[in-house]
């Protein structure tokens, strides 16, 4: 599988830099990662191969200079300043962090997706403590269909309420249509 880096991963390394230090770098740094984002806000409902085409023209010059400010930033920081840390976590992923100009469906970074499994992640923890192995499974079967019923546009608690009021009469030859992506309200 190929890597695709997020963008907005390495722009928080230079945020966090200039809010500690002010430091020029970052700022620059953060100027370069806005023009792209606006860029990307004037694509974002554009067809994939137009989107591909305005990013080769435009995106790509930009993140092309970018990287070579950065490269020569990082020979004049000291090794493992903080400057250093956050050039080096873009340069060593800068492949992935760009992939999304050759490709217009990839999305600039993974913000959306990130933000969809936050509660799954945050909850991971928690569910350590779910008693047994089964009771986890359980947890875990139960958050799968919270989170399959967002994503279908349902609301989750009206979903598992119909759901486990229609569960008891509902034919086995028929549960599928219980499922999330497949479920209609009565």
């Amino acid at each position: 599988m190929t890597e695709v880096g997020c963008l907005a991963h390495a722009r928080r390394k230079f945020f966090d830099l200039h809010a500690a230090n002010q430091s020029q770098i970052a700022e620059f740094a953060l100027q370069q990662f806005a023009r792209v984002y606006e860029i990307e806000r004037e694509v974002k409902e554009l067809a994939t191969d137009q989107r591909q085409a305005i990013r080769q023209r435009q995106t790509k010059p930009l993140l092309d200079a970018l990287h070579q400010w950065m490269v020569l930033q990082r020979q004049k920081v000291p090794e493992g300043s903080a400057s250093s840390k956050a050039l080096d976590y873009s340069l060593r992923r800068w492949v992935a962090l760009t992939r999304f100009v050759d490709d217009g469906q990839l999305p600039v970074d993974n913000n959306w997706i990130e933000n969809q499994i936050r509660p799954i992640a945050l909850g991971r923890s928690n569910w350590l403590f779910a008693g047994s192995l089964r009771a986890g499974k359980r947890a875990a079967a139960v958050m799968s269909l919270i989170q399959s019923a967002r994503m279908n546009g349902h609301d989750p608690y009206a979903y598992l309420r119909d759901v486990m009021a229609r569960l008891p009469m509902q034919r086995a030859s028929q549960i599928s249509k219980l499922l999330p992506h497949r479920w209609q309200p009565v």
